[in-house]
């Protein structure tokens, strides 16, 4: 969202407004837009009141709204099937929420104004799962693939903002939400990232994914994370800005989640947890990439695994599975801009949108406790 609002927050013509629909996961999202400098309008004084455009990356509510909605991806791909499966016809198709009927379509009437997608195969299987919603699609890329691309040269300057030294490597583990997640198997994983990885050779950051956090509140990862805290594991905080890790990293540790799949971008090594398949769209960014990435066992020594996935990583190797997150690489900033103006009837500034490699992110001890001193909560 934040990549598509700033598009449009130095026209003079043009006032932004904010509001939270109601979600499971709506958890701190009040107090981060706060952070940003942003004050929120009431959900329902949103649902009173008439606007030139709504954005949303999610479809919670969205057809209250008395204004015409974009609907914008979230993640890389459509990874995740539709879960509620009780809406679904006999043999009717299950396809990730974003592509599917139960997301566009409200009492039969489609919602959205319009619909902007990563990649063509979206599109594809759009016209397969929905489409009475065909007309209203656009593929305009990724502004995470922008951005990654965008700071792949400063990959030494994040590790030194980071504070790897010379000769340490970085493992950075990824986690989506849920309990085929690295986060919901972490009874098994973190063993081995506590006491197998030399300590002096290796840097290990975490990266879990704000639902975990909103769902069962930060006190609580913490405290179930401090073990990792207390050996010097930094736990990334969920608004922290993630793609300068991902460019850092050396090896990328990581699930089905969007995170793992942005992490062929860069120049890390893949190595994945066990999968979870019944879950993950066949044609997905995290399927392509389960089938060429080797997977970790508790049953090794982690640092060996990791050596000897490294040994395996070719040049080009996951070339596929990065060009299958953006079908407009370093297009999305512009292509997105227009179809936003379009649908204000406004003509777009008269430059073109600036897009900045991700900032440098601080060390990486800030996110840590020092050995012995207990979680910091």
């Amino acid at each position: 969202m934040r990549e598509v609002f700033e598009l449009l927050e130095t026209d003079l013509r043009i006032q932004l407004l904010f509001t939270i629909a109601p979600h499971a996961f709506g958890n701190g999202v009040t107090e981060f837009l706060r952070g940003l400098g942003i004050t929120t309008v009431p959900w329902e004084e949103a649902l009173r009141a008439e606007f030139d455009l709504a954005i949303a990356a999610g479809s919670r509510g969205v057809h209250e709204l008395r204004t015409p909605v974009v609907r914008i991806s979230h993640g890389a791909g459509q990874i995740k099937l539709l879960t509620d499966v009780t809406a679904l016809a006999p043999g009717e198709r299950r396809s990730p929420g974003m592509l599917s009927r139960q997301h566009l379509l409200h009492q039969g009437r489609l919602v959205p104004a319009a619909v902007v997608y990563a990649h063509n195969r979206d599109v594809e299987e759009l016209a397969r799962s929905c489409p009475e919603a065909l007309c209203v699609a656009h593929v305009v890329g990724d502004p995470c693939v922008d951005r990654i691309r965008a700071g792949r040269p400063g990959r030494e300057s994040y590790r030194r903002a980071l504070g790897i030294e010379d000769g340490q490597r970085l493992v950075v583990v990824t986690s989506t939400w849920g309990p085929a997640s690295t986060f919901g198997r972490l009874d098994s994983l973190l063993p081995q990232l506590l006491s197998q990885l030399p300590g002096r050779e290796y840097r290990v950051a975490m990266l879990v994914h704000p639902n975990v956090f909103a769902g069962h509140g930060i006190r609580q990862v913490r405290g179930w994370l401090s073990s990792c805290r207390r050996q010097g594991i930094a736990v990334v905080p969920p608004e922290a800005d993630w793609q300068a890790l991902l460019i850092a990293a050396d090896w990328v540790l990581g699930d089905h989640g969007s995170l793992t799949a942005y992490g062929t971008l860069t120049d890390a090594t893949m190595v994945l947890i066990a999968g979870a398949r019944p879950e993950v769209s066949a044609y997905s960014p995290a399927s392509l990439l389960a089938a060429v990435a080797p997977v970790v066992s508790p049953a090794y020594p982690l640092a060996e695994q990791l050596q000897y996935a490294a040994q395996l990583h070719g040049p080009g190797q996951y070339d596929h599975v990065a060009a299958s997150l953006s079908s407009a690489p370093g297009q999305f900033h512009r292509l997105m801009r227009s179809v936003l103006y379009r649908m204000l009837g406004l003509g777009e500034p008269a430059r073109p949108p600036f897009v900045a490699p991700p900032p440098l992110p601080p060390l990486l001890t800030s996110w840590e406790t020092p050995a012995g001193s207990g979680a910091a909560l």
